[in-house]
């Protein structure tokens, strides 16, 4: 007989004897029962609100312990004691064919197992968007694993005649083999230790690959367990033939070359370590790798750039797991660069001159850490941070940039990396733009740029607007000395040749005459622009005064140039205390100012002066309330010089009242009108949703005669969630997943000549509306919806050619420079002109933000990034959306009824169910087949 014929029928030999058994089908059961009780109950699978099967995998070494010792509790130890092994020693057939058949029949009878609980991932794929790359790479380091474990069960089996013996010391030694990498026993060590006893553990490696990455050092490692156990049970078999007091030469032949096979495979996985491996991030859009975005940064440097890690040794346990895959993506980032990019790990407290230079040059202190020993608590100064380095530029991040903690449904915190290749890549370009410019705009510009200047003939302007001229000219000419080519300027008179270029102005940009007070009869033209081959940007005026066009036209260079920082103009309320009586999250925008500041200069704009900074590239406007004329006017200039416009407004806001939420209406003065003419309206009513997200809100419950207010996690369809096709394909959105809309208001956009509207975000199909002020929810309420639902727009982008609000200038606030009673008004806007308006009040608030974080347990920064890639694509600043929303907690499950999530729930325990009792019947089947065919041969 062959080789593999001898192995093919030990296995279903084996098999056989297997499935004859009772108690092997108790333990099948138990798996798949065990399992799934984990993922539904211990990690409250519909409670996490994750649409992955991170919970399945978690638990999975622990349950491959006890399963895999129960697959092999049999195969040796009742050959032994049923003195079968006797017949099996003295065939003529090598030993390791009859250890292979045992090993493949119980590798076939774990991936049975496993098959159980494959209708858990197509469950949560047919209700969200599963990452499949972490499934399959989770079940491959579970085969892995437990074909390490059913090796070791193995060779236990065949050390002793009692399966009972053979259990027990395989769970033993299995489950030392898992403690010795588990964050339980490295937590009493320092880093650099316990990254070693991580090395040689089995459940870390476990870990890294069901997060998506595959390592061939972790792959090989799982492939010398198992070989080095195999081995060791074909020893063991071996040995049991030998007399106990010989010496022969085959005996030392087998011991010399079982050590020196075990030597060198534990030699080749330690060097292994050292070496340079592949490694295959299977994750969608490769989250553990760096990405093309990343790659065409590093593609720009000139100079050496230096990514230093500042790890201590001894660190809080829950950072110490993420310090080695930190070191791998930045390892990345230096083969990549292809030698332009140095990295260093060093441990500040090892090296007093190093930790010197980051106190004072760098202020990077370390944070303080309550850590306990066999022995005491104590708090421990650590280091986690991370310096990034080009020139003389640099960035810091510490471990609040880089970390995310997430309450686990269990109460534990769970401390993931949040999305560090976003920001080591978002710092690598910060020092890259600023080192290049180095303060010098022009050395940012891609392309030329021209000055144009409409201006009326010198007898023709006031006296005031003459000095003003002589001064632009003066510093218009030191910027073209400074530029190298890169600039000009040119002025032209819209009046000569009988105004056939004031004809023209007027028709493309809406430039009309100005008027001076004294002497409203004289018109005259004053109009700055930019203009490059893609793009005119008008520059404002600023009441004419010589000391604010420098920044003006920094600011106008800025929307031209790639390399440098731009500045978002933020109008937004400033934070009441009273919206946190009911603790959903600190007031205001905070987190909305500090997204934007990570990446842009804020300028913080008071609309009512009746003007917008001349720095500002863009115009934020959040929650806007009671704005009046001379607001109105700022705006409307604003985008009528090109600018983007963004506005995140509604006829309604919410806020505490007593215990509990009030429906406010909104007053937004003018701005209603304002958007009515630009064919934008928002219907006095709340969007309600079937899929929506779940909100801590006060709930009122009835005892007796008395009512009470509580606040408890609750279903709640003023919390919109949109996702799939509610995200438009539109670049703005980059990666994005799901966005939480919290009590939006439906959009209704008119279509005007010369204007393109792109929709960005909608309801889902089973939307409906509500004039209904009453938006506490009460106690057990479900919210009926009408028999009739629809989608309703909810965000959407205006570009074209807008017509200004205004006839004249409004009277505006006294201001610097005002009186001289210069009237200026722009009636058209160039093509680049955008609004882009999101009809929520609330949604970037941070007690809305703060009410997300306590309904799921991690901080949810889905509509700041929204903003953000808002600010990014308006900004042509694209080169971070794409690893914008990289982050670990993106991926949710929708909205679902209880019975709905029941009903999920007991689907996956009876498929598990079906998938036994089809295994039952298959059993059965070849059984009566194998009988049968016995009965043939014997002639019976």
């Amino acid at each position: 007989m062959t080789n593999s014929g001898v192995i093919r029928r030990v296995a279903g030999k084996e098999l056989a004897l297997f499935f004859a058994s009772p108690v092997a089908w108790l333990f099948l059961a138990g798996f798949a029962a065990a399992s799934l009780f984990i993922v539904f109950w211990a990690e409250s699978f519909f409670a996490r609100n994750i649409a992955d099967t991170r919970p399945l995998f978690e638990w999975m070494p622990l349950l491959l312990v006890f399963l895999c010792s129960a697959l092999t509790m049999r195969m040796w130890s009742e050959e032994r004691r049923s003195g079968t092994l006797e017949h099996v020693l003295v065939q003529p057939t090598p030993l390791w064919h009859f250890v292979m058949g045992k090993f493949f029949a119980c590798v076939l009878l774990l991936l049975l197992a496993l098959a159980a609980t494959l209708p858990l991932p197509v469950t949560v794929a047919l209700i969200a968007d599963l990452d499949w790359g972490p499934v399959w790479a989770g079940y491959l380091a579970t085969m892995l694993l437990g074909a390490a474990y059913l090796a070791l069960g193995l060779f236990v089996s065949a050390r002793t005649d009692n399966p009972v013996v053979s259990l027990l010391g395989s769970v033993a030694l299995c489950g030392l083999l898992y403690l010795l990498g588990s964050d339980l026993l490295t937590g009493f060590f320092d880093t650099e230790q316990a990254e070693t006893l991580r090395l040689l553990g089995s459940g870390s490696r476990f870990e890294s690959i069901t997060r998506g990455v595959i390592d061939l050092v972790d792959l090989f490692y799982y492939l010398t367990l198992i070989a080095v156990f195999l081995t060791l049970n074909v020893y063991t078999l071996e040995k049991i033939g030998w007399a106990r007091v010989a010496n022969t030469p085959r005996q030392r032949h087998w011991r010399a070359g079982v050590t020196l096979l075990l030597a060198n495979l534990l030699l080749a996985n330690a060097l292994a370590e050292h070496w340079s491996l592949p490694r295959w991030d299977v994750t969608e859009g490769r989250l553990y790798s760096i990405s093309s975005p990343s790659r065409e940064l590093l593609s720009n440097l000139q100079e050496p750039l230096l990514i230093r890690g500042y790890f201590s040794a001894r660190n809080h346990p829950l950072l110490a797991p993420l310090e080695p895959q930190l070191k791998d993506l930045l390892l990345e980032y230096a083969e990549a660069a292809e030698g332009k990019v140095r990295v260093e790990f060093i441990d500040p407290l090892e090296h007093p001159e190093l930790e010197q230079e980051a106190n004072q040059r760098y202020n990077i202190r370390p944070s303080p850490f309550q850590l306990a020993d066999r022995h005491q608590t104590a708090l421990v100064n650590a280091y986690f941070n991370l310096l990034i380095e080009y020139g003389d530029e640099y960035r810091v991040l510490s471990f609040n940039d880089l970390i995310e903690v997430r309450t686990s449904t269990n109460g534990q915190p769970e401390v993931l990396l949040r999305n560090p290749e976003f920001e080591v890549t978002r710092s690598i370009r910060d020092v890259l733009y600023a080192y290049r410019a180095g303060g010098d705009l022009f050395a940012g510009l891609e392309r030329p740029v021209e000055f144009i200047a409409y201006v009326s003939d010198a007898a023709l302007l006031p006296d005031a607007l003459l000095a003003y001229r002589d001064s632009v000219v003066a510093q218009l000419q030191r910027a073209v000395d400074a530029s190298d080519g890169m600039f000009s300027f040119r002025f032209l008179d819209p009046q000569a040749d009988d105004g056939e270029l004031a004809r023209r102005i007027q028709q493309d940009w809406g430039f009309t005459p100005m008027t001076h007070a004294l002497d409203s009869e004289r018109d005259f033209y004053f109009y700055m622009t930019l203009a490059d081959a893609h793009q005119v940007v008008q520059l404002p005026t600023a009441d004419f005064d010589p000391g604010q066009f420098r920044k003006a036209l920094d600011a106008g260079l800025r929307r031209f140039a790639r390399d440098f920082t731009r500045t978002v103009a933020l109008s937004a309320p400033q934070p009441s205390a009273q919206m946190a009586q009911y603790n959903l999250g600190g007031p205001g925008f905070a987190n909305l100012e500090n997204a934007i500041a990570r990446d842009y200069l804020i300028a913080r704009e008071n609309l009512a002066d009746g003007s917008v900074s001349p720095e500002a590239d863009i115009l934020a406007v959040v929650a806007p309330r009671d704005l009046g004329e001379a607001a109105i006017f700022a705006i409307d200039q604003f985008l009528m010089r090109g600018g983007t416009v963004i506005l995140a407004t509604s006829p309604f806001s919410v806020e505490p009242e007593k215990d509990a939420l009030a429906l406010r209406d909104w007053p937004r003065g003018k701005l209603r009108d304002w958007l009515r003419h630009h064919g934008i309206e928002m219907a006095n009513q709340l969007v309600l949703d079937k899929r929506h997200a779940r909100f801590p809100a006060p709930v009122q419950r009835d005892s007796g005669d008395h009512q009470f207010r509580d606040v408890r996690i609750v279903d709640y369809p003023y919390f919109l969630d949109i996702r799939g096709s509610g995200l438009s394909a539109h670049p703005l959105l980059g990666s994005l997943p799901q966005v939480t809309m919290a009590w939006a208001s439906p959009l209704q956009l008119e279509r005007r000549a010369g204007i393109r509207i792109n929709p960005l975000l909608w309801s889902s199909e089973e939307a409906w509306l509500s004039e209904d002020d009453a938006i506490t929810p009460r106690q057990d309420e479900t919210w009926s919806a009408p028999d009739q639902t629809t989608r309703h727009l909810l965000g959407a982008m205006l570009n074209g050619r807008f017509e200004s609000y205004f006839q004249s200038p409004p009277a505006l606030p006294e201001t610097t420079g005002e009186g001289d009673g210069i009237g200026t008004l722009l009636k058209r806007a160039p093509g680049s002109a955008r609004i882009i308006v999101f009809a929520s009040n609330d949604f970037l608030s941070d007690r809305v933000l703060g009410a997300q974080v306590r309904a799921t347990g991690t901080q949810y920064l889905g509509p700041i990034e929204l903003f953000s890639n808002t600010l990014d694509w308006s900004l042509q600043d694209e080169q971070l959306l794409q690893i914008r929303s990289r982050g670990n907690f993106n991926r949710t499950l929708p909205p679902m009824e209880p019975q709905q999530r029941l009903s999920l729930e007991l689907f996956n325990y009876g498929a598990a169910l079906a998938w036994l009792v089809l295994l039952a019947l298959a059993s059965w089947v070849l059984g009566r087949r194998r009988r049968a065919r016995y009965r043939r041969e014997l002639g019976l």
